[in-house]
């Protein structure tokens, strides 16, 4: 009989060399973590539940436009001993002639202040990514023949790494993420200049009402971006309810919005989700509606997500949905 590690081992080296990738500024920062996948955004998340955790997301926005804009991630995490975990994220980013592919690995320690059961837990997480963007000119096309891209197909590649922590107590729950921490180097006719695109994502929450009939989980992320000086806030509730034995449904609404008062781009979005849990799979839907007075599309951004438990171990008597599988 082939030990429940031995299995998780294959599977991981499996995704990890099921395809080849390649991918600049690696994973968009959108509202898919709320989808029950939060170390698409914090490494430090990798391995933090009782269940290693394979998510499948597919992002279109623009829905009938030619070349729109779309993403696709596939992710897997797991602890394979009571401290360590590994993670990986697999992302395909396409937005018309302009395409990143990505692939990053994590490795995540945990340190248990707690009981087994209880929840006082510090965890810990590096990802280094491996990124390359491309643009495809086939199409492009110039009456002045000096101009005519000699190149059909252009790209450039690079490494960059993510630092994560991350603070769970009982049912409240906290993550501090530090992306792209390697400056790019940017070569022109004007010469060499240095990118830095570093994000910063603080995302507090707590999960209310573990034995009531209908649990919520309210939390906040905020983002600052160095290189632009922004800063942008999502408000965050999410609603469960337990219809019968192995089956969950919930819902939630988030809302991201510029903290800059007198930004003249200033961004307002609203997303609307709903997900559904049965036994140890899990699918969703997202919608995300820019609002105010300056809007890119009036369509709206649509997102699915497909979910699997694997190797469940028995829950904690405390933590978020995050951390404790239900089923």
């Amino acid at each position: 009989m082939i030990k429940k590690q031995n299995i998780s081992i294959v599977l991981f080296i499996f995704l990890f060399s099921s395809i080849l990738v390649k991918a600049q500024e690696t994973l968009p920062v959108y509202t898919d973590y709320l989808s029950d996948n939060v170390f698409l955004l914090h490494p430090s998340a990798a391995g933090i539940g009782n269940c290693a955790k394979l998510r499948l997301t597919h992002r279109q926005q623009w829905s009938g436009v030619s070349e729109a804009p779309s993403l696709q991630t596939l992710s897997y995490h797991q602890r394979f001993n009571e401290k360590a975990a590994l993670g990986l994220v697999m992302f395909n980013d396409k937005n018309g002639y302009h395409a990143q592919k990505g692939i990053s690995a994590t490795y995540a320690y945990h340190i248990n202040f707690g009981s087994k059961a209880t929840m006082n837990q510090l965890s810990f997480g590096l990802l280094g990514s491996f990124v390359q963007n491309t643009v495809d000119k086939s199409s492009f096309t110039s009456s002045t023949p000096d101009i005519v891209a000699t190149q059909l197909i252009e790209s450039d590649n690079y490494f960059n790494a993510d630092i994560s922590i991350g603070y769970h107590y009982m049912e409240a729950f906290s993550y501090l993420t530090v992306k792209n921490l390697l400056l790019q180097t940017n070569s022109s006719k004007f010469g060499t200049s240095s990118i830095n695109l570093r994000r910063f994502l603080l995302t507090l929450g707590y999960y209310l009402g573990k034995n009531k009939s209908v649990q919520f989980e309210p939390s906040i992320m905020i983002q600052y971006i160095p290189r632009t000086a922004e800063m942008i806030g999502d408000v965050n509730l999410k609603v469960y309810k337990k219809l019968e034995e192995e089956q969950q449904i919930w819902a939630g609404i988030a809302y991201r919005n510029s903290l800059e008062a007198n930004s003249v781009e200033s961004l307002k979005q609203v997303t609307p989700i709903i997900g559904f849990d049965y036994k140890r799979f899990t699918v969703s839907y997202t919608y995300t509606k820019q609002i105010g007075d300056i809007v890119i599309d009036h369509t709206g951004y649509h997102q699915i997500t497909l979910g699997m438990n694997l190797f469940c171990d028995k829950p904690r008597s405390s933590g978020c949905p995050n951390v404790n599988s239900l089923f």
